[in-house]
């Protein structure tokens, strides 16, 4: 079960992370709903009739939470659930109604507060009922959502935390924030020029499917060959399984997998977890490792040097994923070669 705790430095590779828990404060549905992560605000408390929704966001993408600020409308916005945007000390933030986008109608008992954000080096932020404390937890703790709660959720959901009194949905911003903005996205540079014949072996490692397909299907544009995993103990479970078969094969490693590329949070075992492991395995520590993540920024990229990746790449760099994996592999080749 996960702990709670108000200290929040954290060391990179211990598989721990801390997350910021707020509510949405919602109008309650005709019917008794069920839903575990919810209580109730009843008639006659002095408050509207509302149910509280509980969710999670990793300590390491918020950059302060504010009082409400005042909002001014952005032209031809054309989902509801955007606001506005509002000034920052000099900087123009987009503010996004987390209730409109879950498809929740929000009750206002209290004034809401504003969640502000920075990832995949973009600023945003949202709004929220209320914040209520940061838990320090263990990525095992987190587990995978499963089909239908994705689907409630139009899965915006990447992980499920359990507490003795309620359930804790970990929201996927990124996701939020790039299907509002499609320059956020995943894309491919066409006029870049990739050696197709080499055919590389990568192993992939993320907890969205959205993600892991992109990723497999521009590194096969780069030439790759590419193996998937859902998260860094499906990861580091393979990578033992390829490293028993070179052993028991007298054959190197890098004849099975030459590169592995991993998002930084998922649910089991994140990618600082799982670079460490490698790094410190005899027989897996010369694989070149990039983590590929929306929380490589200059503040915390410390973290991923402590755990010896070989880079570490903003997610929307998907073109210079494939060439640096490319590089790594030949900087491999040379250094055996010598």
């Amino acid at each position: 079960m996960a702990q709670q705790s108000n200290d929040i430095l954290l060391e990179a590779g211990t598989n721990e992370l801390e997350i910021v828990e707020f509510y949405l404060e919602e109008e309650p549905k005709g019917g008794k709903d069920t839903d575990l992560n919810q209580e109730d605000h009843e008639p006659g408390d002095g408050l509207k009739p509302s149910r509280k929704g509980y969710y999670g966001v990793n300590v390491a993408k918020v950059l302060e939470i504010i009082r409400m600020p005042e909002v001014t409308e952005m032209p031809e916005v054309s989902h509801a659930a955007v606001l506005g945007a509002f000034n920052l000390r000099s900087r123009i933030i987009p503010l996004l109604d987390l209730c409109t986008w879950l498809k929740k109608k929000r009750v206002e008992n209290e004034p809401p507060k504003v969640i502000v954000t920075e990832f995949n080096q973009v600023t945003s932020a949202f709004m929220v009922s209320g914040v209520t404390r940061i838990h320090r937890i263990s990525w095992e703790d987190v587990e995978a959502p499963n089909k239908y709660v994705s689907a409630l959720s139009s899965d915006s959901i990447t992980g499920v935390v359990k507490f003795d009194d309620r359930i804790v949905f970990i929201l996927d911003l990124e996701r939020i924030v790039s299907e509002l903005n499609p320059d956020m996205r995943l894309q491919f540079e066409d006029n870049v020029d990739f050696d197709t014949s080499t055919g590389y072996k990568a192993l992939i490692t993320d907890d969205s499917p959205l993600i892991r397909e992109m990723i497999r299907d521009m590194l096969g544009q780069a030439g790759f060959r590419v193996e998937k995993t859902n998260n860094g103990k499906e990861c580091w479970d393979r990578l033992l399984e390829l490293k028993e078969r070179a052993t028991m094969d007298n054959r190197p490693i890098t004849d099975f997998v030459q590169v592995v590329v991993s998002d930084i949070e998922m649910p089991m075992m994140d990618g600082h977890h799982l670079c460490k492991r490698i790094k410190e395995d005899p027989v897996l520590r010369d694989l070149p490792v990039i983590l590929f993540s929306s929380l490589i920024t200059e503040k915390l990229r410390y973290r991923g040097e402590t755990v010896g990746a070989d880079d570490q790449i903003s997610k929307p760099e998907i073109t210079y994923l494939a060439q640096r994996a490319a590089a790594l592999i030949q900087d491999r080749a040379r250094q055996h070669q010598a």
